[in-house]
């Protein structure tokens, strides 16, 4: 059983299930860990039971993306809204709104 400290964004694999997982949320005031599988499901993992688990620390899947049902055309859209050249105020026209001088 190996002691690996819990950090949100990290991957790791379930040697009893080979199953591979990310920690989504830490509750320290609860003190229960939330795991994020592959095929979407979310778990909640108390901290007492995390040093028992068989896991091991993993690289993330190549295709992360697939729990949360994200397909290539979304990540384009997110990736140009991203960017610093996108600007939402630039497709406004000031006559669109009375009242307002363009300085």
């Amino acid at each position: 059983m190996a002691n690996l400290a819990p950090a949100i964004g990290d991957w790791f694999i379930d040697r009893s299930q080979q199953q591979l997982f990310e920690v989504v949320a830490i509750d320290e005031h609860a003190s229960t860990i939330e795991v994020q599988y592959l095929d979407g499901e979310v778990s909640e993992i108390d901290l007492d039971s995390w040093g028992l688990l068989p896991i091991e620390t993993a690289a993330p899947p190549e295709d992360w993306s697939a729990p949360f049902e994200v397909d290539a055309e979304d990540m384009d859209n997110e990736l140009h809204l991203a960017s610093p050249a996108y600007d939402p105020l630039s497709l406004l026209e000031s006559e669109m709104f009375e009242g307002f001088d363009e300085f």
